[in-house]
Formats: structure tokens, C-alpha cells, sequence
């Protein structure tokens, strides 16, 4: 007879909502499935008059989730029997950040009032929604000069991806649906209140994870006083006011457990310990067994890269341009430290339904093209900015770019270069790490692209100059949120006292390790200085910087690596 323990970790991503069910003895996958959010373009509503909008169909969320769950446990039931399901100890959440939905007294989002039906104002305001630029500019302003120990947690800029730039913009431009609106919930906070039976906003347990940098929560001030929030715009006076649990809870704590109304849905049973909620890329982290020098990198629909930091006296230095510093928002214990970038899949999904399939060329045709260059045998050099730039300029307004064209560029070389400069950006990214003095010595990818894409690990060890390893599990944020779900449950249960202790117990790496090659550093490190003038000159840290002496530099390398191949 099965004596096993399984938790659950559902994974909220951009596009769809994943259920994991894993051993809790060795987090081995027991049972999974995927549901699709079923609004819009792929999940996402958008605007084709505003390219920064990005909104989602809050129904959709516990539609997949049914839809999710209710397939991984019948397959659980069906494969390990039907005492399978009287054994799952834990429940554990990550979801998209900062993806906030505006809710009624009730908790429920106001979407689904007759008179918002299909309101995009009233929908769950997608991470990547950029809308409010102007706005979190104004929060960048007025904090420099009033909160300046906050916007350190930030890398001294606040973005317009979170969540007090959104609610601001929203009050000011939907002020009828904001009359219906009593507060605004992140959407792990939302999802984790619905499964724990919690029917009040003031009540909602809520996470540090995406309350930090981006709620604008300071883990010893708390929430902006009520005076910062006035002077930035009357509107935002009385907004934190009546929170009945201000301090929002760390990473792995217990949230509650499954209420009745749920565990009936789903056919559980009620009582099993929920987790706290978190950010899909922090649970992602955790799954690859994140810890003190080791960068999880979470290669998905956008970049993140996540390390820690002990959490003695002194927090780490402040850091420009990294997304956030949130003390226990990864670890318990720990300063997390995120940054990332904007786009990472979507550019090369972008670059193939616009121009590869058109040509009847897909993601595989054009990485066999790209896979047949040498380093610089392009002349191509590309910014990865098709979303704005997250970190280090923390710009959404800075757009792509390709420079080094002629009347010979091939598809595949476009492809090959748009690989190399996400590789560009995450180098900038760890050298600003590095040079705050925190620690990477070794890095875990996840995710579905590096998965798929041997070409793109090698360009990027090839770029970074270290190794790269791979997370031993596909599914790494879902067995994050699953080994939270442990922590949870607790080791009385069946589960784990620590994270770490579970990590350490449900997390591995893959065999095989994908190293620098012995002929791309050299040209790596050059195109990677061009690269750096070029984010530099565009993103106004330089702006006389000799662009066209860039393009000539692009031709040599391409002339050379056209000998170098002959």
C-alpha cells in the first residue's frame, strides 16, 4: 500500500495556471496538468490602441484553477488510487506579481458586476501592464525627496509594473469602478484568501513577497504613511487604513487552512494547511533550491533572476536597478534580491509569429539557422528592451532595438542575435549583483526555454562565462509553491520544519553541466562592451556615446568571424 505524503503547488503564470502534486518524501511528480486562462489573447485582454495595457479576466483565475487541480487529482487517483487524495498535507501558491484586482467588501472582484462586464479597468492589472509609467514616476519623485529608505528597497525606482502606481492610475482614470472598490488585492493574496474561506479585504492574509518593493511596503516602517500618500495624490490618503493584519507574512508561513466551500470543489477534504502566497519566480527560485551564492534564473514569458542574502544587522547595500530587497520574501532568514527583464520568451515568440511564421519558419528552423553561426558572424547586435527595460534602467518607455542590418540579414541571424542580447542583459544584470559585494557563484536555470533551447543555455554560459545548471524539475515554481505547501503542513504531518530542510529533501540538479565553449568568450566579452554602449547611449546613462563607431565595430567582428569560419 501507497504510504506516501503529497503537497500541491499550484503555479498562477502568465498565460496559464498549472496544479503540481508531488511526493513530499523526495518531491518526485505524482500527478500534474495545465488549464489555460480562456480570456483574450492567450489569458491576456490588450488594447491595439495602447501596446502598455495588459489586463486579465479575474473569473478566469478559479476557472483554470478548477480546471488545473481537478486534472491532477483525478490523474493522482487514477495512477496511486483513490486513498491518494485523504493524503495531501499541504497546499502551496505562487502567482504573477504585481498582478493586483480590485475587489469588493466581499473579496470579490468587481469584474463581475453587470455594469463592468468587460470593463479592462476593472480586471486584474496584468505584471506586465505598463499604463501607469507617468504615475510611478510620481511615486519615484515624491519618495526621493520624502521616503528615500524605501525607494532604496526598490533600486531607487519605483515601477510602473507594481502595485501603488496601478491602483493611482486606476482611481484616476476609473473613478466609477474605483467608487466600487474597496481595496487592492495581488492576485496570490486573492487566490489564498478564496481557498482559506476569507470573505473580508481587511481580513486577507497577505504576502511579503509582493507587498515589498512592490506594494511599497518597508519591512520595519510598514505601508506609506497616510501624509506621503496625500501629498502624492488625495486619493490615496485612507487606502492602507482598516487592515486588520498589516504585516504582511513571510515566505512558507501558514496562511490558514482549506475552507469547506473549496475542499467540497475540488472532492478533499477540508482543514489542509494553505500556504502563504508568493511570487511565481520566487516559488521558481525556491524549487531550485535557491540559497546563499546560488542565482536561480527563471527563463520564462519575461527573465528573473533571484539571489539571497543572510539576514544579519545590516541589509544589503542599496542596489540601482534591481527590482527589489525584501527581507524573507524568498527565504525565511534571508534579504531576497530580484531583478530581471521584461521580456525574454515573448521576444523570440514575438520575433517568430510576426516574421518566422509568415516565412513558414518556426522556433526550431530558426535555431537550426542560428545554431550554423559562429560568435559575430551576424554583425547583429540587439537591445532586449520589446517590453521596456526592468533592471538596471527600470524604463518601461525604452523600446528593442537592432542595429548592424544590410540587405543579407537573414532571419536566422536575427534570431540568433535577439538569444544573445537577452544573454547581454542578464550579464548587466549579475555584474550590478556583484558589484553591490553579494555572491553569485553559481547559477540554476529553470523554466520552459531552458528546457527547450540547448543553443540559448550555451550562448548564455558562453556570454556569462560560468557554468550552467539545470533544475532537475520542468516544473519548478509549481514545486516551489509544493514544498511551501510542506512547510506549511509542518513535519509533524509528514512535512518539513524549514524550507531549506525541504529543499533540501525535494530540489536537485539535472546531470550534466552546460559550460563556457573554448571559442565564444573573447568574442562575448566584445560584443557584450558594444552592447553595454549602446544600453548606455539608449538609456540615457551616456549620451555621447559614438554609436556609429559601434557599427563599425559590429562589421570587424562579423569580417572576422567570416575568416575564422573559412
Amino acid at each position: 500500500m501507497d504510504s506516501s505524503k503529497y503537497c500541491i503547488g499550484l503555479d498562477f503564470g502568465t498565460n496559464t495556471a498549472r496544479a503540481l502534486i508531488v511526493d513530499a518524501e523526495n518531491g518526485q511528480e505524482a500527478a500534474g496538468s495545465v488549464a489555460p486562462y480562456p480570456s483574450g489573447e492567450a489569458g491576456i485582454v490588450t488594447d491595439p490602441s495602447d501596446p502598455l495595457l495588459a489586463r486579465q479576466e479575474p473569473l478566469d483565475y478559479e476557472k483554470s484553477l478548477l480546471a488545473a487541480l481537478g486534472g491532477a487529482l483525478e490523474s493522482l487517483e487514477q495512477s496511486k488510487g483513490p486513498g491518494a487524495l485523504g493524503e495531501i498535507i499541504g497546499i502551496g501558491i505562487g502567482a504573477t506579481a504585481s498582478t493586483p484586482i480590485p475587489v469588493d467588501r466581499g473579496l470579490q472582484p468587481i469584474a463581475r458586476q453587470a455594469e463592468f462586464e468587460g470593463n479592462p479597468a476593472t480586471m486584474a492589472w496584468l505584471w506586465k501592464d505598463h499604463t501607469a509609467h507617468e504615475e510611478a514616476a510620481e511615486i519615484t519623485q515624491q519618495a526621493a525627496e520624502h521616503l528615500p529608505h524605501y525607494l532604496e528597497r526598490c533600486g531607487g525606482t519605483y515601477s510602473s509594473e507594481w502595485s501603488l502606481a496601478k491602483l493611482l492610475r486606476f482611481l484616476r482614470t476609473a473613478p466609477e469602478a474605483a467608487a466600487s472598490t474597496a481595496d487592492w488585492v495581488e492576485l496570490g493574496d486573492y487566490l489564498g484568501g478564496i481557498l482559506v474561506g476569507c470573505h473580508t479585504p481587511a481580513k486577507l492574509p497577505r504576502n511579503v513577497c509582493a507587498a515589498g518593493h512592490k506594494g511599497f511596503y518597508h519591512d520595519i516602517d510598514g505601508p506609506p504613511s497616510s501624509g506621503f500618500l496625500k501629498a502624492l495624490d488625495p486619493l490615496l490618503e485612507n487606502w492602507f487604513a482598516g487592515r486588520e493584519s498589516p504585516r504582511p507574512l513571510p515566505a512558507g508561513a501558514r496562511s490558514g487552512v482549506l475552507c469547506e466551500e473549496w475542499a467540497e470543489k475540488l472532492g478533499l477534504v477540508s482543514g489542509i494547511p494553505v500556504s502563504i502566497a508568493a511570487i511565481d519566480a520566487h516559488v521558481g527560485a525556491v524549487g531550485a533550491g535557491i540559497r546563499k551564492g546560488r542565482l536561480a534564473k527563471i527563463m520564462g514569458t519575461s527573465g528573473c533572476d533571484m539571489v539571497v542574502h543572510p539576514a544579519d544587522d545590516t541589509p544589503p547595500p542599496p542596489i540601482t536597478g534591481l527590482c527589489g530587497i525584501v527581507r524573507d520574501s524568498i527565504l525565511p532568514g534571508y534579504w531576497g534580491l530580484e531583478a530581471g527583464q521584461s521580456a525574454l520568451g515573448d521576444i523570440f515568440a514575438w520575433f517568430v509569429r510576426e516574421f518566422g511564421a509568415p516565412a513558414g519558419l518556426g522556433h526550431e528552423d530558426l535555431t537550426r539557422q542560428a545554431r550554423e553561426l559562429r560568435p559575430g558572424q551576424s554583425g547583429l547586435l540587439a537591445l532586449d528592451w520589446n517590453n521596456g527595460n526592468r533592471s538596471i534602467l527600470a524604463d518601461p518607455r525604452l523600446s528593442g532595438l537592432l542595429l548592424g542590418q544590410t540587405l543579407r540579414t537573414t532571419p536566422g541571424e536575427i534570431y540568433r542575435a535577439l538569444l544573445e542580447a537577452t544573454a547581454f542583459g542578464a550579464r548587466t544584470i549579475i555584474e550590478q549583483i556583484r558589484s553591490s559585494g553579494v555572491a553569485v557563484d553559481e547559477i540554476v536555470v529553470c523554466g520552459g526555454i531552458a528546457e527547450k533551447n540547448t543553443l540559448l543555455l550555451q550562448i548564455y554560459a558562453d556570454v556569462l562565462g560560468m557554468p550552467l545548471s539545470l533544475s532537475s524539475s520542468e516544473q519548478t515554481c509549481a514545486l516551489g509553491a509544493a514544498i511551501f505547501g510542506s512547510v506549511a503542513a509542518g513535519a509533524e504531518a509528514g512535512g518539513y520544519a524549514s524550507v531549506e530542510e525541504a529543499q533540501q529533501a525535494m530540489t536537485g540538479i539535472q546531470d550534466g553541466t552546460c559550460r563556457p565553449g573554448e571559442d565564444g568568450g573573447k568574442v562575448y566579452d566584445d560584443l557584450y562592451s558594444l552592447y553595454r554602449q549602446l544600453h548606455d547611449a539608449f538609456g540615457g546613462v551616456n549620451r555621447a556615446a559614438d554609436l556609429g563607431g559601434v557599427m563599425k565595430e559590429l562589421s570587424l567582428l562579423r569580417d572576422r568571424a567570416g575568416q575564422d569560419s573559412t
